[in-house]
């Protein structure tokens, strides 16, 4: 049984509110304490370790049971923490519309594939936030790469994860799929 000093229920929720309540939260404990956070979207590892690692608190681990994803957080103190920031290089929806027939243009869709699968902006490429570090050879250097998730959360996570490891052209696409009224793929046609 590991000792937690909190814990927070996010069952049910979707990206981004296993975030938003795992942010509240680490706010109240002290450094050194622990956070459970309970959640049923399989998203949410990938999400939550992400977030930790760039804002510098201790991704601890995960433990499924009964379909429930249990998220370990340990609070970092002051100086171990980094202030979170947000990618600074964004674009709307409609900016990627645009953008889509352009040869210089790539779409990466960090969601999870069964998010992909049931619709995706046509020849976007489908690499799940939690994948992305060991797939990163995958993607073009030589091409502006549109990062692009549910609501803007992941992507903005996943395009500060490329910035760190050399990709210069890259733009966060908000406010993402939850709004996307361009074409659409599905796996399922």
């Amino acid at each position: 049984m590991i000792k937690v000093d909190m814990t927070v229920d996010a069952k049910g929720l979707s990206c981004p509110m296993p975030i938003v309540r795992t942010k509240k939260a680490i706010n109240e404990l002290q450094p050194g304490q622990v956070l459970e956070v309970q959640a049923t979207d399989k998203g949410s590892k990938a999400d939550i370790k992400a977030w930790a690692e760039s804002t510098g608190h201790q991704y601890l681990g995960t433990i499924e049971e009964n379909g429930v994803l249990k998220h370990y957080i340990r609070k970092s103190a002051e100086h171990e923490t980094r202030k979170e920031t947000t990618f600074p290089h964004v674009v709307s929806n409609e900016e990627l519309q645009e953008k889509l027939h352009d040869p210089d243009s790539f779409v990466l869709d960090v969601r999870e594939p069964a998010e992909y699968a049931f619709g995706h902006i046509p020849g976007a490429v489908s690499i799940p936030l939690g994948e992305l570090e060991n797939r990163m050879a995958e993607l073009p250097k030589d091409k502006t790469i549109y990062v692009v998730c549910r609501t803007g959360t992941r992507s903005d996570l996943a395009a500060q994860k490329l910035a760190e490891k050399g990709f210069d052209r890259v733009r966060n696409v908000i406010p993402g799929m939850s709004q996307w009224n361009g074409p659409l793929d599905s796996a399922q046609s």
